[in-house]
């Protein structure tokens, strides 16, 4: 493996003949190299105050290296090499990611990059952005013309990056160390028993794969199915994660993954042997008998849509959110009472939510509207198509007259282990009729106008929550209505989509520099169904196309594209709207595209 280390006063000499030879890499001729060899050259006194480091291999040869010059909160990557043989193999990106790092401990915020030419891919891909040429700084902190550093005449590319410690809740999520994720997501939802649930789990298990995101670095993943190496082997280099073991497999159907893990003994004292913190989808018995954590059902019962939305009554009885609205549910004993409900309903006009007690990703919501009651013959009629169980009956809130407006938001916080609550921010959520498809979440996802309620009321649910003892993640669902307010629709007490979003922002915020909106989309249709090593190889492709666009692309929910009709999860990331868009973009007809080998027509015959 290769290690980072301090440079030495003695390798100065060395360390020049690398720098020459990896700029003589990309084709400049005696004559320009000649007049760089000054300004490149690298003596024995500077190499404690430029902060040289190197990369070498476990033979002890120096691959590459790099320098972090200039003080906080202004500094510069003053130097960064690799030997030409090993160019491509992942020691620039070893090398940034330790400078940037370093700058982050050296409480430095802006560190400004004068690239190469042949260099400003690497810097685009690693999430520098680009910016205007301008003074450089000196290893002594002087600032000094970039083309005077390096003896060149407008021959750099400037970039810029703001290094950026780990988030204070990530932090507090875990300790800000790595954890042991438990994608118990199928056990977690087997628990309520709801009608609207799948009783195979077949898709939660899908989305068990999302335990890779359930903490900013984790340590092991704990998954029901099998899920493709090549999977683990991507996102550990795009999210910089080394080192991670992945138990997988362990229950192909039904929702027993913490049972499976139990019933076998070393896997279980490994787990929790470590010292480390296992985080699961959600908290169930099995999860509370693997780790000895008191198991209280009681915990949960916010997870009910009726309970929560009588949480939400009584915070909203006692003032202080004017920009938060309740619509009126109602509890229907029977089915019959539903269809009364509804049918009265429907004879004003009016559109309502019918909805389970329980459900995910929006299974047991429908939006049933006057129309569709008339169309289908009447209210018993349409109860008829939904699932069996308990129903509530509440009011439709009517969104923004402008299609494109903020309809579906959400906030997100967990309460630790001490009841204390902790704001991880708010998200745009994608949701197409009923049903959850994704989230955006970063600088500028949420509208500024909606931002300071959903926080202000989150943080309220958040206190409630820790009062009645739970602990864990959890968040509060929005709509907003017509005259921009907003109504909170449920609460979730487990990690969520979004959340997922925020864990991968803040792991690329520390990683490649503040700012990073991430995109989080549950279902991206693939082509036509493709063998193990095709994924991996239109994973890899998807990869490129994203990074050259200065986006990151990582595959969430890898083991969709195996089934009849493939599709996989994905997650997109940039420092910009529109980049984070052209990185969608990209990755969906990227992955649409995989079919049109098979529908070419069969060339004609000679």
């Amino acid at each position: 493996m290769v290690k980072v280390r301090a440079a030495r006063a003695a390798e100065a000499e060395a360390l020049t003949g690398l720098v020459m030879r990896s700029k003589a890499h990309w084709g400049y001729d005696a004559g320009f190299l000649a007049s760089c060899a000054p300004e490149l050259r690298i003596r024995p006194e500077e190499v404690a105050s430029r902060r040289i480091v190197v990369a070498e291999d476990p033979q002890g040869t120096v691959l590459g290296l790099a320098s972090l010059e200039g003080a906080a909160p202004l500094a510069t990557l003053g130097l960064l090499f690799v030997e030409p043989s090993a160019i491509g193999q992942g020691v620039g990106r070893l090398l940034y990611r330790d400078v940037l790092r370093r700058a982050v401990e050296q409480g430095v915020r802006r560190l400004l990059i004068d690239s190469d030419p042949h260099a400003a891919g690497f810097y685009r891909a690693m999430g520098a952005v680009a910016a205007p040429a301008g003074p450089t700084v000196a290893a002594d902190g002087v600032a000094v013309a970039a083309d005077a550093a390096a003896g060149l005449d407008g021959h750099l590319v400037r970039f810029e990056v703001a290094p950026a410690p780990l988030a204070d809740w990530a932090r507090a999520w875990t300790g800000g160390g790595r954890a042991v994720h438990v994608g118990n997501v199928a056990e977690f939802n087997a628990q309520f028993g709801d009608a609207s649930l799948d009783r195979e789990q077949g898709a939660a298990h899908h989305y068990s794969c999302l335990a890779a995101f359930y903490s900013p670095c984790p340590s092991a993943l704990v998954l029901p199915r099998a899920v493709p190496a090549g999977w683990t082997d991507l996102v550990g280099r795009q999210l910089g994660w080394t080192g991670v073991e992945v138990y997988d497999g362990l229950v192909e159907r039904g929702p027993g993954l913490v049972d499976a893990v139990r019933a076998r003994p070393a896997l279980a004292a490994r787990l929790t042997g470590a010292g480390e913190p296992l985080v699961p989808w959600g908290l169930t018995r099995p999860f509370g008998l693997l780790t000895g954590r008191p198991w209280r059902p009681g915990e949960l019962r916010y997870e009910s849509k009726a309970a929560a939305h009588g949480l939400f009554g009584r915070i909203l009885a006692e003032g202080g959110h004017p920009g938060i609205v309740l619509p009126a549910q109602v509890r229907a004993a029977t089915r019959w009472s539903a269809a009364r409900l509804l049918a009265a309903r429907a004879r004003a006009g009016k559109s309502t939510v019918v909805k389970s007690e329980h459900g995910v990703g929006g299974s047991g919501t429908t939006v049933v509207t006057a129309g569709q009651v008339r169309a289908a013959g009447g209210a018993r009629a349409v109860l008829r198509r939904l699932p069996r169980g308990p129903l509530l009956v509440e009011e439709f809130v009517e969104g923004p007259p402008d299609p494109g407006a903020a309809r579906d938001l959400t906030y997100d916080g967990f309460v630790d282990a001490a009841g204390g609550v902790h704001e991880v921010g708010a998200a745009l959520m994608d949701v197409t009729e009923g049903a959850y498809r994704g989230a955006t979440v970063g600088p500028g996802a949420v509208p500024q106008w909606a931002e300071e309620p959903i926080l202000a009321f989150g943080a309220a649910v958040g206190r409630e929550l820790a009062a009645s003892g739970y602990r864990g993640w959890f968040d509060v669902d929005f709509v907003a209505d017509a005259a921009g307010r907003l109504a909170p629709t449920e609460t979730n007490l487990r990690l969520t989509g979004p959340s997922i979003a925020f864990m991968v922002a803040a792991r690329l915020d520390a990683l490649r520099g503040a700012g990073h909106l991430v995109r989080i989309a549950d279902r991206v249709e693939l082509g036509a169904r493709l063998p193990e090593a095709q994924l991996d190889e239109l994973c890899a492709d998807l990869a490129r196309a994203c990074a050259d666009r200065g986006a990151v692309f990582v595959p969430a929910i890898p083991t969709g594209a195996f089934d009849p009709a493939p599709w996989l999860g994905v997650l997109v990331a940039a420092h910009s709207l529109e980049a984070l868009d052209a990185a969608e973009a990209v990755v969906r007809s990227g992955a649409a595209a995989v079919g049109a080998m098979f529908d070419a027509p069969a060339p004609a015959a000679p």
